[in-house]
């Protein structure tokens, strides 16, 4: 298969849209314009899991963090950095990266914490995005308007909830002269034609409009289709970063972090509590994976009782000490769990799709720290 149709199937449950602004999610090194064999999934993309790659005769690398979060300076093979993207280039091996959008995604990273350890999610803790809906209307020969529902739903037009592929069909009589210079693919130059044609409503978020037309063009067999496109006033979609929810039971602090270690299969993490008067049991819990410090005033607002996430600075956990609130630092590796659940999803794609491709999953462990 070809990279390209693969990423356009990873990009339809992991869009690039959602990711937070300035984040460089997307292909970093190579191309996606080739054919594919094996895919590996990785958490980071550092020399050893390049070697890896090399090793196992990899095409494609997609990883939750990007390689180049910055500018890079020099290219140089004195520098391990940046030796492994001439490593890179040199084997033909193309990177991708999902970054903050997979923090963000329904089913996403963020989700899948909170069912290890147990906690009913019940909204995101930090919004970050607003989606509006627009409604498609258009117009077919009756025997064209499965071909086109068809189309539209595979563009993602008409998921609603947990449905997809909705929309609604009447049926009606359409009526047009073909002039000159036209080329009807019904009727003759000069002649008024009458034509029983579907008419099919379906409603689609604004971000993915262009898409939707593009598919709505692919398969219309009219010269000149005729389509309305409108803006709604429905209540839009609403995106977050976090998620917020409640252990079944409240617990006391020492077990839940023994739960949170035990979960993650942590040898040690960092606890922030009060200073004054800590909070013995908890139940509402606020999560974010990754460097989530800056987000802890959300958590205070949803009324967490604790607030889960890595890389805590040291000023930051200050505040968040005298604001009352306890935290728990387990690491950022905890985000490695991406990998086999993506792994799980990438082989459900193929099965599917019918996919000629094999997904691996990186075995380098790429957590700097140990405790001691």
């Amino acid at each position: 298969m070809i990279a390209k149709d693969f990423i356009k199937r990873f990009e339809a449950y992991c869009p690039l849209w959602l990711a937070e602004k300035g984040d460089p999610v997307g292909l970093h090194i190579g191309t996606l314009d080739k054919p594919i064999k094996r895919v590996m999934m990785t958490l980071d993309v550092r020399p050893e899991v390049v070697q890896e790659a090399i090793e196992k005769k990899i095409d494609l690398i997609v990883a939750k963090h990007p390689p180049i979060f910055r500018p890079i300076e020099r290219l140089t093979q004195t520098d391990p950095q940046t030796k492994m993207y001439l490593d890179l280039v040199k084997h033909d091996i193309a990177v991708y990266a999902a970054h903050t959008n997979m923090d963000i995604i329904s089913d996403g990273l963020n989700d899948w914490f909170c069912e290890m350890l147990g906690i009913e999610v019940e909204d995101f803790m930090t919004q970050t995005h607003q989606v509006k809906f627009k409604k498609l209307i258009v117009y077919v020969p009756i025997e064209a308007a499965a071909k086109m529902r068809q189309a539209l739903g595979e563009a993602g037009a008409g998921e609603q909830g947990n449905y997809q592929f909705t929309s609604f069909q009447s049926v009606g009589i359409g009526r047009f002269t073909p002039m000159m210079g036209a080329h009807p693919a019904i009727g003759s130059v000069g002649v008024p034609e009458s034509v029983q044609e579907a008419k099919i409503e379906v409603l689609l978020p604004e971000t993915i409009e262009a898409e939707v037309l593009r598919a709505m063009y692919a398969v219309h067999p009219y010269e000149e289709p005729a389509f309305d496109l409108l803006s709604l006033g429905n209540d839009p979609i609403k995106y977050g970063i976090g998620r917020v929810g409640h252990l079944p039971q409240p617990m006391l602090i020492e077990d839940f972090v023994t739960r949170v270690k035990n979960v993650f299969e942590l040898d040690g993490l960092r606890l922030v509590e009060p200073v004054v008067h800590p909070k013995k049991m908890v139940q509402k819990i606020a999560i974010c994976g990754g460097s989530g410090g800056n987000f802890y005033p959300d958590a205070l607002k949803k009324g967490a009782d604790v607030y889960i996430t890595g890389d805590v600075y040291y000023h930051t956990a200050h505040d968040m000490q005298a604001n009352g609130l306890t935290v728990i630092d387990p690491g950022h590796n905890i985000e490695r769990v991406c990998i086999l659940r993506f792994i799980e999803k990438m082989n459900a794609w193929k099965k599917a799709e019918k996919w000629d491709v094999e997904f691996i999953p990186s075995i380098t462990n790429t957590n700097p720290f140990q405790y001691r």
